[in-house]
């Protein structure tokens, strides 16, 4: 894929092609519940790799992501209902909504980076928690546009008429996330590997040094964020749609704090350790559900524990992927291929 390998940009387009046929060949075999998981993991990952160039390469810590991708899932809501007329095709308006979700994530992006630029650290963090904590209460504090907690309720684009009428939807759903995701993460790769990419790194390395050498630190950390903010919004945009509901329950402060953590675990390294933070989100909660059907708890004590499971396993996960694996499981998975490779490789020059 796009995002394990940073060599030219032609071999990354031909990569994040690939990654289009897997990806496509998983949908003609998923059953539909594993279909509409696979598309969840991609409005996912343009959260957590958004999130990933923010405080994985450019050191700047966000507790807000959450935030910033319920505000791309309103902006859809009420995108919509404004655009549903009628006088406008579907597929345009599933274009224009999303579009106008990554432009909101964009402009609040630049606003917070604007702020977060002379910040640092704990009060980073701390002005981000602020607005996880805000954003969410703005819809019950205007329930008459927001829907209060019931939310408001985002129409899903049906499967174009030349797939045939009998076409699986959640296939449908596959195909649609998965192509906004992975053009996205084919541009933040190309972003990680050009001179803005490089500045980013530099910054997050040693700050005085970077201004020392001619970067502008607090234009690329405005640039960041408001990169990583944009990507949260799409994230949150799109999977809107595929829940077809844009709630405050769906984007507690628990989220912001879960793509914090998702990103750790898979690996702050490199845009590879997103699509394992992606996966760790949706995939918890599902086996939270299967391990507490297993055990013979009442109804009332199984919600309790399928509610706080995940975060028990998010919690252990993080502290044995810091002990035994301080660069996620992404960096395990490079060391694990490295030494492979490097006992394959005698062996190969000893063959005659």
């Amino acid at each position: 894929m796009s995002v394990l390998v940073g060599s030219s940009p032609l071999r990354r387009a031909l990569l994040t092609a690939l990654a289009g046929v897997l990806v496509l060949a998983a949908s003609l075999t998923l059953e539909p519940f594993r279909g509409f998981q696979l598309a969840t993991v991609a409005a996912y990952l343009c959260a957590t790799a958004g999130l990933t160039v923010l405080t994985g390469l450019n050191g700047q810590l966000s507790l807000g992501h959450g935030a910033l991708m319920a505000s791309g899932a309103y902006t859809v809501a009420l995108a919509q209902g404004a655009l549903v007329d009628g006088t406008m095709a579907p597929g345009w308006i599933l274009v224009v909504t999303l579009l106008g979700a990554l432009s909101v994530g964009v402009v609040v992006g630049a606003v917070i980076g604007l702020a977060a630029a002379r910040l640092q650290g704990p009060h980073l963090a701390g002005l981000t928690l602020g607005v996880a904590v805000v954003v969410p209460s703005l819809a019950t504090t205007f329930d008459a546009v927001l829907g209060g907690e019931q939310g408001l309720p985002v129409a899903a684009p049906a499967p174009p008429l030349a797939l045939g009428p009998a076409f699986p939807y959640e296939r449908w759903q596959v195909w649609l996330a998965w192509a906004i995701t992975l053009p996205v993460l084919l541009l933040l790769t190309n972003l990680v590997h050009s001179r803005l990419g490089r500045d980013m790194r530099a910054v997050r390395d040693h700050e005085v040094a970077a201004r020392l050498s001619g970067i502008d630190v607090a234009r690329t950390r405005v640039v960041t964020f408001t990169v990583s903010a944009g990507c949260a919004a799409l994230g949150g945009g799109l999977l809107a749609i595929l829940t077809q509901v844009a709630s405050p329950g769906s984007y507690p402060l628990t989220l912001s704090v879960f793509l914090l953590m998702a990103v750790v675990i898979g690996g702050l390294g490199s845009l590879a350790g997103a699509i394992w933070g992606a996966l760790l989100l949706v995939a918890l909660p599902d086996l939270a559900r299967s391990v507490t059907a297993l055990l013979p708890f009442p109804p009332a004590e199984a919600q309790r524990w399928e509610g706080n499971l995940p975060t028990a396993a998010f919690g252990l996960m993080l502290i044995t992927v810091l002990a035994l694996a301080p660069s996620g499981v992404a960096g395990l998975q490079r060391r694990v291929v490295r030494s492979v490779v490097e006992r394959w490789r005698p062996r190969r020059a000893r063959t005659p």
